[in-house]
């Protein structure tokens, strides 16, 4: 039997991803282990996280600048949008050296099993900044190859197209294996993938 204030540490960490009751205990003891030092430095880590992190207006990336650092580059090609469900897919794409538009963030992908989740998604920004940039000539969808990741696919090219059937709609290229992460392939294959990408819209 822990006390109240541990149990509800652990509670509050259960509430990430992959951390469960034991895991979650690990880090609390971790912290009561180590002495207050530590356990302060992840307190001002946490609090400068929300004093500072803001949502870019234009692609929705989490940034310390509004509009975000990538957003704001002149020499980004803000032509070229490449549509990612998770802002640790920037961080990815961003390794391989390879792009050099912009990214527009729908903060994750339709889950057929849940008719809620398309409103949560950042599909209607993403049609208000094609609509609002006539010059936009490219959308490339880079979502995880899985289940909901060709489910959104589909439904973004069919709704860009009706925005504006002129853009030009683009996938990744198939060296991603079926049900990967994005976040998690190496810059090789990643980078393979953008240069090769291809349109299955006729």
């Amino acid at each position: 039997m822990y006390s109240s204030s541990i149990n509800k540490l652990i509670d509050a960490l259960k509430k990430l991803p992959s951390v469960g009751q034991h895991t979650a205990g690990r880090y609390v003891f971790h912290w009561l282990k180590s002495g207050k030092v530590e356990v302060n430095e992840l307190k001002n880590a946490l609090d400068n996280l929300l004093k500072n992190i803001k949502s870019c207006e234009k692609c929705w990336n989490f940034s310390d600048f509004n509009p975000c650092e990538i957003c704001s580059n002149t020499k980004r090609d803000q032509n070229q949008i490449c549509v990612v469900d998770e802002a640790q897919a920037v961080a990815a794409l961003e390794k391989t050296g390879v792009y050099t538009g912009v990214y527009h963030i729908l903060r994750g992908t339709i889950d057929v099993s849940d008719d809620n989740t398309l409103a949560t998604l950042k599909i209607n920004e993403l049609l208000e900044r094609i609509k609002t940039n006539t010059n936009i000539q490219e959308i490339i969808l880079a979502l995880n190859p899985d289940m909901p990741g060709e489910t959104t696919m589909l439904y973004l090219e069919k709704q860009v197209k009706i925005f504006n059937p002129q853009i030009k709609i683009t996938r990744l290229a198939r060296g991603l294996p079926m049900g990967s992460d994005l976040q998690y392939s190496d810059e090789i294959t990643l980078g393979s993938a953008l240069k090769n990408r291809f349109s299955n819209i006729n």
